[in-house]
């Protein structure tokens, strides 16, 4: 027989009573010297339901503008998406031949903006005012993603689809 077998001679249970004395007193000398934080409970739940807020931002700024009551068949739609730090203004429209231009503008200086609808890429740069624009762009599932460049870090943010 084992020492490590827990029939023997009731052994077994002992040792885990006096594991669990040891434990309970190791829980008792750190709580006296070194303390939970009062507000770390309330400090954690408020962590782990931020966790991904900045992607539910994005999609609750999605604001949709009312047509405008003018002449024409014309639609227009705004979209605007913000990851806390940086936010994407777009301004899209339909034009004659029935596909759309988007006009947009970054409030940060970009080092490149893409259009993604499915397999197809467009890319184009921002202007040192931040606008930049996507003629004929067909209707469909579509993201903006704009790259940005802040020292010798490069950082993207990609907009939720959308659909045109």
């Amino acid at each position: 027989m084992s020492d490590d077998d827990p029939s023997h001679s009731g052994q077994g249970e002992n040792e885990a009573s006096d594991d669990a004395a040891l434990f309970a007193r190791l829980r008792a000398l750190w709580r006296d010297v070194d303390p939970m934080p009062a507000t770390l409970i309330d400090r954690m739940i408020a962590s782990v339901a931020a966790e991904g807020l900045s992607e539910e931002y994005a999609l609750l700024t999605l604001v949709e503008q009312p047509l405008s009551a003018v002449r024409g068949d014309a639609d227009a739609l705004t979209l605007q998406f913000s990851d806390g730090t940086t936010s994407i203004l777009l301004h899209v429209t339909r034009t004659e031949n029935g596909r759309h231009r988007i006009d947009g503008w970054v409030d940060t200086a970009a080092a490149g903006v893409e259009l993604a609808q499915g397999e197809r890429r467009r890319t184009t740069t921002a202007s040192d005012t931040g606008r930049f624009v996507f003629d004929d762009v067909p209707d469909g599932l579509t993201l903006v993603r704009l790259t940005t460049t802040a020292g010798d870090q490069q950082r993207t943010l990609s907009t939720p689809q959308f659909e045109l």
